[in-house]
């Protein structure tokens, strides 16, 4: 049985209001990661890894561009990571990623979700130590044996891989992820990943039903409506 995880399919937009949202958050993201870790997707493994996310999800070149060249220019806003964490409905558990210029402003309309839709926003550490902040690399493949050697030769502190249907999926803390990749990209060559990504796994699924699902999918659209948003992860299974 695989673990669970979640990918950004959930914010791929259906219409042109959401659509706008979602080129809003990796426009930030973007800049971001290319003003901190510098303007070469060649040099800069992080932002060659988002701008191939972002493709994936259909976030025009313009978009990509722009953000780049604003990074570029030194000047703009400083945003800085924020994560809030708490209960959903059905308490079932919650981790809300933000990149913020406005710290209060951020918290404000993150616990606003949160009241609206019963729901209750945690301090720091009320629920994060029941995820794990993991690195997942998933790609076309079937030896794990072969994808475990190397990466145990590159001194990769795997976590977990998985071998289904055709798909490796590799799990590591979120700090081994730069090494992992490399390792992977040397032994085993121009690998294309399907997902990429550094997020937080539930430990455990919280099941929920009735009312509670209805609520969750508020509570997930008002977390999306927000501007500083990344990115959401919990553990409801409904």
């Amino acid at each position: 049985m695989g673990r669970a995880f979640q990918n950004r399919k959930e914010s791929i937009a259906k219409t042109a209001a959401a659509k706008s949202k979602v080129y809003s958050k990796y426009g930030r993201e973007i800049y971001v990661v290319a003003k901190q870790g510098g303007l070469e997707p060649e040099s800069n493994l992080q932002l060659r890894s988002l701008i191939d996310r972002a493709k994936k999800d259909q976030v025009p070149a313009h978009v990509i561009e722009k953000a780049i060249d604003k990074a570029r220019g030194g000047a703009g806003e400083d945003y800085a990571p924020a994560v809030y964490e708490g209960f959903g409905p059905g308490n079932c558990m919650v981790m809300v990623e933000c990149l913020t210029d406005n710290p209060a402003r951020t918290f404000g309309e993150v616990r606003n979700c949160f009241t609206k839709t019963k729901s209750k926003i945690g301090a720091p550490g009320s629920v994060a130590h029941m995820f794990d902040h993991c690195a997942i690399l998933k790609f076309a493949g079937s030896d794990e044996d072969a994808v475990l050697e190397a990466l145990m030769m590159a001194d990769v502190d795997v976590t977990d891989i998985e071998a289904e249907e055709g798909q490796i999926t590799v799990f590591a803390p979120n700090t081994e992820w730069h090494k992992a990749k490399v390792a992977l990209q040397e032994n085993f060559g121009d690998i294309e990943f399907e997902v990429d990504e550094i997020q937080y796994l539930p430990q455990v699924m919280t099941d929920i039903a009735g009312d509670d699902v209805a609520m969750m999918e508020k509570f997930l659209d008002m977390l999306n409506d927000c501007d500083d948003v990344q990115n959401i992860y919990h553990n409801a299974n409904t």
